[in-house]
């Protein structure tokens, strides 16, 4: 049972195919002291976090642009979560070797990403600043997830530890002005707020991300998932998107993902 349920989520975000190892005396880019090897390496956390940072992310006008007009997500929904883990694995616990191949990959994907919005406004995916805020929106939601469903023990000091040191991934794919502290990630989405919008395309693109699994297994995690990432969002966040789940409702959201996340750990167990 162990070995079945650990091999489906390992075929899901595709490790087998990703190489993580490391030569003597190459830690990585952080090492396994790292806080970014220890949140990283929580899958049910990452798991949670990764669908509610893309419904974050969505909400950037310029972001949510390049998704659809140059991704294949509404169609490849899982096929996208599976290469942006394996992006995560590489340039967390992967050579440094590995690590850089991986973030060239994704600069050389940017180059050819831009174009402009029904508005007119132009996007281009090597924008900095909209680097930087698809970087924010992910690493936060991760840390939220960790601290909901791994160690809200986790201190303040090991929190931003751990923004700082993933910002180096982001400064490498041409992010600037990167925030390294939980302050200034919260003080980045209070002057972000104003440029930040939901529309027919984001709900399109959030209901194809939070629709049922090809099979009967995804589609049972994703019910769990599906809810606890709408409810791991900034409160702003879950309004802009019409989903804040009811107070009543949360306790079960939590239950039924930290139920999950037991399951999910025990299969990963080695």
């Amino acid at each position: 049972m162990r070995d079945a349920i650990g091999g489906r989520i390992r075929a899901l975000v595709g490790s087998g195919s990703v190489d993580l190892s490391r030569p003597p005396g190459d830690p990585g880019l952080f090492g396994p002291g790292s806080m970014a090897w220890r949140i990283h390496g929580d899958f049910s956390a990452m798991m949670i976090g990764g669908v509610s940072a893309l419904l974050l992310q969505m909400l950037h006008p310029l972001a949510l642009a390049g998704v659809w007009d140059h991704s294949d997500f509404r169609r490849d929904r899982l096929g996208r979560l599976r290469r942006t883990a394996q992006f995560i694995s590489l340039t967390t616990f992967g050579s440094n070797a590995a690590a850089t191949r991986a973030i060239d990959h994704v600069r050389a994907i940017h180059d050819r990403v831009s174009g402009t919005l029904p508005d007119g406004t132009p996007y281009d995916a090597n924008d900095p600043e909209l680097l930087t805020w698809v970087h924010v929106a992910e690493v936060d939601s991760f840390l939220r997830a960790y601290l909901s469903y791994r160690d809200p023990a986790l201190t303040g000091t090991e929190q931003d530890r751990y923004l700082a040191e993933t910002a180096i991934v982001a400064e490498r794919l041409g992010a600037r002005d990167v925030p390294t502290s939980r302050r200034a990630v919260e003080s980045y989405y209070r002057r972000l707020r104003p440029a930040l919008r939901c529309d027919a395309r984001s709900r399109e693109v959030a209901d194809a991300l939070l629709a049922s699994g090809p099979d009967a297994l995804t589609t049972s995690a994703l019910a769990i998932v599906a809810p606890a990432a709408i409810e791991l969002l900034p409160p702003w966040a879950a309004a802009m998107h019409g989903r804040a789940p009811s107070a009543i409702g949360r306790p079960a959201i939590r239950f039924g993902a930290r139920g999950m996340s037991n399951v999910v750990r025990w299969a990963l167990r080695r």
